[in-house]
């Protein structure tokens, strides 16, 4: 995330969701974790899309799991999101080039990330429910987590 605006509104954010304190490195992983999943639900999105005789991924075509769709909604509600849409705006990179998004899952993706970022937060408690700074070795448990659901 850009600057240290970026790593302030993270920190916060995380602190909020999950008593989780985040480091510019923590913020930096978080970034490569944005990249992966968005790689992940592209790929995913184009297939359906595929699948349903299509070119361009539309908002069904991404594998959004109900506990998804909750922290998406609970993520709307947060004081921070709007900061936190603005910066992944800014920073999360473009799919694969066999990918095109509508303009309507354009739109959805900030709110997607941010429903991740609170699945994410939370999942580092299940992980270990005594962690406050995330190491690495949490950061590998939680990312080999989400591939196995994304």
């Amino acid at each position: 995330m850009p600057g240290p605006s970026g790593t302030v509104v993270f920190g916060r954010f995380f602190r909020e969701v999950a008593a989780l304190r985040m480091d510019r490195n923590d913020v930096k992983r978080f970034q490569e974790f944005v990249d992966e999943m968005i790689d992940a639900i592209a790929i995913t999105g184009r297939n359906v899309a595929r699948w349903n005789g299509r070119d361009v991924i539309a908002p069904q075509d991404l594998p959004l799991t109900r506990g998804l769709q909750e922290r998406i909604r609970e993520f709307d509600k947060h004081a921070d999101a709007p900061d936190i849409r603005r910066l992944l705006a800014q920073v999360v990179r473009r799919p694969p080039a066999d990918v095109t998004f509508s303009e309507e899952t354009e739109d959805l993706l900030p709110e997607l990330f941010g429903g991740l970022s609170i699945a994410l937060a939370r999942t580092f408690r299940i992980v270990d429910p005594n962690v406050v700074n995330p190491g690495e070795e949490h950061w590998e448990r939680v990312t080999d987590a989400f591939r196995q659901i994304l």
